[in-house]
Parts: structure tokens; sequence; C-alpha cells
């Protein structure tokens, strides 16, 4: 395996951030080549390098062809993002991207992609990334849970505990502005009135004054809509302050360094998330159970207990879609051609009932990541673990 310092000298870069993992033996021109932009370093890299990490256990062989994945760091940058998708359409003739790992990063790689006529399965959670499903969208595809799914997870639980009002504090991007969208849209339709509105940046230092101004208006529940170790800020902060209702994030929190960070601040806080989490705790009728058991068991027989990540299930969730789309597009055309990429493009499309670690998935048409509730599950912050709420 080849390794490559990031720009910052990160010593997980110079182990995680693979050129080239790919089978001895296979002829180059018969070889399947997956590009992966990820945010291994930058704000977002504890969600990045569990994604990294995955990229390893993925499929380096489909049917009779191998796989070739070449895996280069965006530093939760966007316009890095841009420069690594180009790199890996021109120079490397990638025939799909993997990433990126954030929703401003993704977006910004659309017309890029989309030009090229590649593929893209993204790891960012944005519906806007995939809809509406026309132009330079039919080009992407995402693993992830929309905010739709989430936001809806967390009124409907409101609704079943009475509350009544809310507040919102989000990142002031893309992807803070898409998850306040769907958190007002289902906090709306479900009675419950949002109090306040209040942004902050993830390489901000302190959100003292949004929080103030969140407790000023005394909700009955607070919505945490920013995804990684930044979300902690607001989740001390809240406990802080001594307050007493209830908190819940978005899916983005959903690993064991935001739970080492947050610690005893975010006890009995809520976080609606995938399966994995809590895969052992599901019930055995849950049909999503089989599969996120057998990925945390791999992933951790890999990188050691309670390692697993929904960011690293979103990852191998896009080797599955490989699995179950790459010999339909071998029978159009071969890899390393824009016939390969577009029959590719059709073929994710037409995936359905494909049980993944994250939910059933069924592509169509008009909708690219082809989740639906059985993807989803509430659970609690209790003494630093994931407990699976009934």
């Amino acid at each position: 395996m080849s390794q490559v310092r990031g720009s910052n000298g990160s010593g997980f870069a110079a182990i995680a951030l693979v050129v080239a993992l790919w089978l001895a033996g296979g002829s180059a021109h018969a070889q399947i080549r997956v590009g992966v932009t990820i945010s291994l370093t930058g704000p977002q890299a504890s969600l990045g390098i569990p994604e990294g990490q995955t990229v390893e256990l993925l499929p380096r062989r489909i049917g009779d062809r191998n796989v070739e994945y070449i895996v280069l760091d965006d530093g939760s940058d966007p316009t890095r993002a841009v420069t690594n998708v180009r790199r890996l359409i021109t120079e490397r003739k990638v025939d799909l991207v993997i990433g990126s790992t954030t929703t401003p990063n993704t977006l910004a790689i659309i017309d890029v992609a989309a030009e090229a006529k590649t593929p893209v399965v993204s790891l960012a959670s944005s519906a806007r990334l995939i809809e509406p499903v026309e132009a330079n969208k039919r080009w992407i595809f995402k693993t992830p849970h929309s905010d739709s799914h989430i936001a809806s997870s967390i009124a409907e639980h409101m609704l079943r505990d009475e509350i009544r009002t809310v507040a919102f504090i989000g990142f002031n991007n893309a992807l803070g502005e898409a998850f306040w969208e769907e958190v007002a849209r289902y906090s709306t339709r479900h009675g419950i009135r949002v109090v306040a509105n209040e942004r902050f940046s993830p390489t901000d230092v302190s959100v003292t004054g949004q929080i103030l101004k969140i407790l000023s208006a005394r909700p009955d529940a607070v919505v945490i809509g920013a995804s990684g170790t930044p979300a902690v800020m607001p989740g001390k902060t809240l406990a802080e302050r001594r307050y007493r209702g209830r908190v819940y994030f978005n899916h983005g929190v959903s690993n064991n360094d935001f739970l080492r960070l947050c610690g005893k601040d975010c006890e009995g806080m809520y976080v609606p998330t995938g399966p994995v989490m809590v895969a052992a705790q599901l019930p055995d009728t849950n049909p999503v159970k089989s599969e996120a058991l057998r990925f945390k068991q791999l992933y951790e027989d890999r990188y050691g207990a309670g390692t697993v990540s929904l960011f690293a299930a979103y990852t191998w969730d896009v080797g599955l879609l490989l699995q179950a789309a790459v010999p339909a597009a071998l029978e159009h055309a071969n890899p390393g051609t824009e016939a390969f990429r577009a029959a590719l493009r059709d073929a994710l499309e037409n995936v359905r009932d494909l049980s993944t670690a994250t939910g059933i998935v069924n592509m169509s048409p008009t909708d690219h990541v082809g989740l639906d509730h059985r993807s989803r599950v509430m659970v609690q912050i209790r003494n630093g673990n994931w407990h699976l709420v009934p």
C-alpha cells in the first residue's frame, strides 16, 4: 500500500491516505477505477477517517474485474474537493467517484462530475445533492440518510412526548441550512412551534451567544444541526448553562469521537441514526440487523471494539452498491470508457431490494438514495454509549 502525507503532515494522512489498492496480477485495462475524495483532515476528519478506513475493506474484485481505489484528502474544503475530482477524472480516468464527506464539498463537485459524465456516490446527507434528479444531478447518488429521514424522526419523537416548542442551532453552511429547512417543515407539520434559529461555523471556538439567545426563548427542546466533533460545542454549552429540556443532534455525530469529546455533558441527549450504531440491540425482526451486524464485526475486527461509525457504514454501503451495479454495467461496456460510466450510472439507478448496513435500498430514476423508514432508529446517549430507544 502506498502512503502519501497530507499537506498538513498529519500522521493519519500518512497511514490512511491510500493512493491505490489493487489485486496483483490484474491487467490495467480490465480494472475498474474508483476515485475517492474524503475529509481525512480538517474540521470533518472525525467523519472522513472512518470513511478512509472502510475503503480498505471494500471489494477489490467484482465479477471478473479487479477494482482499484484512489483516495485523496480534501481537507474538509470544497475547493480541494473540486481539485481532487478533476485529478481523479482527468489523470486517473476513474469510472466512479466516492465522496465527498460533507454536503458543501459534494455540492461543489456536482458540475465537474456531470460535465465528465462520471457517476458520484456521495457520503454526505443533504437531499439537495440529488433532488430533483435532473440535469447534472442525474450523475449523483448517495448512501446517507436524507435530512428528511432524520428530521421527521425527531419531530415524531417530540410529538410522542408532547413537546410543543423547539429551537434550532446549526452550521452556517449548506448542511446547516438544509437540515434547518427539514426540521422547520416537520416541526410545523406536527404542530410544534419553532422559537429560535441560530447558526455557527464549524471552526468557531464558542457558541455562548447563540445558546443564550436560545435559552431566552425557553424551548422545550433544542435540535443541533451539525456534524462531526464541532457539534460537541453547542451540546456542551447547553449542559454548562444547565438547560433541562430535550436535546437532539442530527445523524452527523454518529461516531465514538463525538461521545468521547462530549463526555458526561451529552448524557441523556438523543440522536436519530442508522441501525449499525446499535446493531446488537435491534430485534431479530429488523430487516437491517443481519448486514449491520456483519459490517460491525468486520470493521471492529480490523480497527478495534467500539470503533464502528455511521460514516464507515455509509462507505461500506457504496461497496454493496458497486457489487450490485457493476455486473450489469459490464454487460454494456468495458471500464475506462464513457459508455461504461453511463451504464454504471443507469445500473445504480436500478438497484432494487439491496440490503445494506444502513437500510433496504430501492433506487429509481427519481430517488438516488433509495432509503425508507427502516433505515433510521432513535438512540439515547447513556453512560457514554448508544442505547436504542424502543
